[in-house]
Order: C-alpha cells, then sequence, then structure tokens
C-alpha cells in the first residue's frame, strides 16, 4: 500500500456551543489540515496521485473556511465547529471527488494548535 499526503493551512474564527470554558467564547486559530491518501498500486506516472490534484482540491474546500467565522457557515449553523467535525466535513467533502479514482482518501487530520490534532477516517 501507498501513502501519499498534502498540509495546508487556513485561518478562522469560531466559538464551541454546550462547552464551558475559554472556547465557548469568539476565537480564532491558524488551522493546519493534512489529507492523506492511498492506493494499492502505482499510475503509470509512477505516482499514487500527483501532489498538485491533491493541492488544489485540498485548497477548494479550504476556501469554504478561509478567514471565515465557521459557525456561520451553512453546514455549522447547525454542527459544533470543533476540529472533529472540521475534520469529519472535510474527509466527507473530499472523498466524493475521489470515489472512482484509483486512490482514495484515507483520513483528514486537522490541527487547532502546534500540540491539538483531531483525525477522521473511515
Amino acid at each position: 500500500m501507498y501513502e501519499i499526503s498534502v498540509v495546508m493551512d487556513f485561518s478562522a474564527a469560531h466559538n464551541l456551543r454546550n462547552y464551558k470554558g475559554k472556547c465557548e467564547k469568539l476565537h480564532g486559530h491558524n488551522w493546519h489540515v493534512e489529507a492523506a491518501f492511498v492506493s494499492q498500486k502505482l499510475g503509470k506516472s509512477g505516482m499514487v496521485v500527483d501532489f498538485n490534484l491533491v493541492k488544489k482540491m485540498l485548497k477548494k474546500e479550504l476556501e469554504y473556511f478561509d478567514h471565515s467565522y465557521i459557525n456561520d457557515t451553512k453546514f455549522f449553523k447547525k454542527v459544533n465547529p470543533t476540529s472533529e467535525n472540521i475534520a469529519r466535513f472535510l474527509f466527507e467533502r473530499l472523498s466524493l471527488k475521489t470515489k472512482k479514482k484509483t486512490y482514495k482518501l484515507m483520513r483528514v487530520s486537522v490541527w487547532e494548535t502546534s500540540g491539538s490534532r483531531a483525525t477522521y477516517y473511515e
């Protein structure tokens, strides 16, 4: 099995619902996102998938959040904007784009800080 990953960042604000503590107040992060893709075999080019292609896919999805108040985005008006839910949201969106490919999305990890990460995979 082969695995590649791409890492990108975005900046956004949020506040947590149903939470008692500092994070219930409006605050922001420079979020760090990693998307990992796997394949059992390499394509004719000797790659799982071109890094540039998956970077474009991830960048497009991160534009949904970049410099926003995440709680105001359509999906997160009802869903608590935790790192776990952001990772799941990105995983589901990226999975749709790789459904019929020779590679598949393995996992998405989201860091709020350098020491706090949430990962979603199926």
